[in-house]
């Protein structure tokens, strides 16, 4: 169960899709407390349908002062977004309408006296030919794109309020949850035959493995499940005593397919 400590990874058979515009995508996931006793990290992977487009949803969500924060942001992140009527015309003003309402609704819920519960939040929006990455916190997204590793997320932890009001005069967005967080639209990335896979992953695996290094082991991985399996399993060798939690997407050439379909 997510959230709490297990002996065994949390994964799940890989699913893949396919689309007339995308071509067929595929992703697995993996999801470990690793050395610790507690599990603050949730993740969430969603297939939708917005007005006629096929969209992916991938997010990793690390805890920090308990796993509220993060488990409320699993449960409604992804909701508030697909509804936001400007989802399909104008997808990034979507997700950073979608990222502040969520935390200021979280901030709601919360006891006014009890504010030291927050989450990263590493999400990957597919919307056609497009991939959209945002991010809050020291969770990553890393592609690989010709056979080169490339992060599309920035890990951000700003403090100052003449940064704050930079980034949101840039047109991200900044939320508070125990200590500011500051995140942002920070790549689109076109997909096409040239864009090979996405990792999303918690700090657990970031700490000590680079982005270079995940690339390769991903690499010759065709099932997203093994490689994240993988990943973890590396991150965990080399001692890391976080939370591990990776999201593997592998973009699969345009063959001309036209219909929708899935396959375990």
């Amino acid at each position: 169960m997510i959230g709490c400590a297990q002996e065994e990874p949390d994964t799940k058979p890989t699913l893949s899709f396919e689309n007339s515009q995308n071509g067929k995508f595929s992703y697995g996931y993996a999801s470990s407390p690793g050395k610790r006793a507690s599990m603050e990290d949730f993740y969430e992977t969603r297939i939708d349908g917005v007005d006629g487009e096929i969209v992916g949803l991938f997010g990793v969500f690390d805890g920090h002062g308990g796993a509220r924060a993060a488990e409320y942001v699993k449960q409604n992140l992804f909701s508030n977004l697909i509804s936001h009527p400007k989802f399909i015309s104008d997808t990034k003003s979507a997700i950073a309408d979608a990222y502040s309402h969520t935390d200021s609704e979280f901030l709601k819920s919360e006891n006014t006296q009890n504010r030291d519960a927050g989450s990263t939040a590493s999400t990957a929006i597919l919307v056609g030919d497009r991939l959209l990455v945002a991010n809050v916190g020291d969770s990553r997204a890393v592609i690989c794109r010709g056979g080169n590793a490339i992060a599309v997320s920035r890990d951000h932890k700003p403090d100052q309020t003449d940064e704050r009001q930079r980034i949101e005069d840039a047109g991200g967005f900044v939320m508070w949850a125990g200590t500011w967080r500051v995140g942002g639209v920070l790549a689109e990335e076109k997909v096409d035959s040239s864009l090979e896979f996405l990792i999303l992953a918690s700090d657990g695996l970031w700490d000590v493995v680079t982005n270079e290094e995940a690339v390769a082991i991903v690499k010759p991985i065709q099932e997203p499940e093994d490689a994240a399996k993988r990943l973890m399993q590396e991150a965990y060798q080399r001692g890391s005593g976080d939370n591990i939690t990776i999201v593997v997407v592998r973009f699969l050439a345009n063959h001309g397919a036209s219909s929708l379909g899935s396959s375990g």
